[in-house]
């Protein structure tokens, strides 16, 4: 399993050690507002993980704790991992390797307006494309989530339309690996 850095993050491939801390933030309803609509349990958060490190083990990648290097606290969680259609993870995680990569991202509202989100959208970019040699990278939203929008934005991704993911409509938006690699030309960026 792969940890990234950046120059304020550590991305820690989710595991138990980071129950306490996911949880904190997965309880919060500003956070959950446009991904469920409803805080997590403990054991929601728990078995959230434990969905994470199977993906882990059939794909080599999936959702990352975002470490906060200064002060050691989960600030939020970021993830490269396969779409999938229905609201509900199949038996076999195999069968997703042909849908599109996502990239995901949540924040602990202590983290929110600092460009942490954006930091660790563009690092999990490099790693889709460098590592994983994703051909397009799509990042899904409610279509009420302007913040995300943003980062979007930020990325370089360009709106598709809204989009049947997880058993929801969602705004989707992508960005290839030639415009992901034209703009690190632009921008002088790895």
């Amino acid at each position: 399993m792969t940890v990234l850095f950046t120059a304020r993050l550590r991305f820690e491939p989710l595991d138990d050690s980071h129950l306490e801390g996911l949880h904190a933030m997965n309880s919060l309803p500003e956070v959950m507002r446009y991904i469920t609509g409803e805080p997590e349990t403990l054991e929601q958060t728990a078995a959230m993980i434990a969905r994470v490190q199977r993906c882990w083990a059939a794909w080599g990648t999936s959702w990352w704790a975002l470490v906060e290097l200064q002060s050691g606290r989960i600030a939020g969680a970021g993830a490269v991992q396969y779409l999938r259609r229905e609201a509900t993870p199949p038996t076999d995680l195999a069968l997703l390797r042909s849908n599109p990569l996502e990239l995901g991202w949540r924040l602990h509202p202590d983290f929110w307006r600092q460009g942490l989100a954006s930091e660790a959208a563009q690092r999990m970019a490099a790693f889709a494309f460098n590592n994983l040699a994703a051909a397009e990278l799509l990042a899904v939203r409610h279509p009420d989530n302007i913040a995300s929008a943003r980062v979007m934005d930020r990325l370089g991704m360009r709106f598709r339309a809204l989009e049947p993911w997880y058993g929801r409509s969602l705004a989707t938006h992508s960005l290839t690996k030639a415009e992901w690699q034209s703009r690190q030309a632009q921008h002088g960026e790895a």
